[in-house]
Parts: C-alpha cells; structure tokens; sequence
C-alpha cells in the first residue's frame, strides 16, 4: 500500500469521512428535527444516558465544548423533561446528569438508526471488517485522548 505523503492532501478520505458522518447523523438528525432539537442535543443526550451521574465538568471534556454551549443546550434537555440534574453526594455543588426514562427512550431510537447504518454496512464488507473499522476509528482519535476513550467505552461494555 503507497501512502501519500503530508504534502498531498487526501481529499478522498476527507470527503468520504464528511459524507459518511452527513448519511450517520442524517437519519437521526430527522427525528431530532421533529422535536426542535440538533446535534448537539443529540451528543449531550447520548453521553448523559451512556454514563448515568455523569457530571456536568466530564460532560464538558467530553465534548470538548464551553460551559456556554453547553447550559442552553442542557437547559432545553432538562425543562422539556429528557434529563435530570442532581447534586453530588459528597460536593452539593456539582450537578449529576441522568437521562428520564422519556430521555433514554429519545436515545435508543436515535441509536438504533445509527446501528441499523452500521450494520446495513458491515454486512457488505468482508468478515472480520468490524474490527478493522473499529481500529481504524480509534487510531483517529488524538493519542492523547484514546486511553480514557477506551475505557470509558470498555465500562459501558461490561453494563
């Protein structure tokens, strides 16, 4: 396999990563749509009800996003009854977020949209492709960040 050095952009890859993330989250994007939600609405609901009692300080370094953003987005997701806050056990000062169970409903459909992508695409690849996708993904992620992403996601696997 040749690989083309820095200097020659990879416009291929580029464009079919900005395609395939447009068609992944086009079909949720739909449902979300329907309730006057986005994806950013989307993100924070899908980290909320991944980790139960995250707190909203992981939530931000999750998301790599501001406080700001952050508040109007969350603000929305809890008056319309989709997420919970709770203050922590040993500091009262931190808010523990959980999704309602109409907010754990939101999130499986939105996941089973996805999942049905992904399977629908696997299932023309070549056996064993999952995995090599999957190593492919998190070699994308900053070297920096692939430890806690893979034990973040190890921790919900054993649930």
């Amino acid at each position: 396999m040749v690989l083309k050095t820095q200097k020659e952009p990879r416009f291929d890859l580029i464009e079919l990563l900005f395609f395939a993330y447009r068609d992944f989250t086009g079909d949720p994007d739909t449902l979300l749509t329907e309730i006057g939600y986005g994806r950013a609405h989307h993100r924070v609901l899908h980290f909320v009800n991944r980790n139960p009692g995250l707190r909203v300080s992981d939530l931000l370094e999750i998301l790599k996003i501001t406080k700001q953003s952050l508040g109007r987005v969350l603000k929305q997701l809890v008056d319309d009854g989709y997420i919970e806050q709770a203050p922590g056990e040993q500091d009262r000062r931190e808010r523990l977020l959980h999704t309602t169970p109409t907010g754990n409903a939101l999130c499986k459909k939105l996941a089973y949209l996805q999942t049905k992508r992904i399977n629908e695409t696997i299932a023309k690849m070549p056996d064993g492709s999952d995995e090599t996708i999957r190593q492919f993904l998190y070699l994308m992620i900053d070297e920096s960040q692939r430890g806690a992403v893979a034990a973040m996601i190890a921790k919900k696997q054993k649930t």
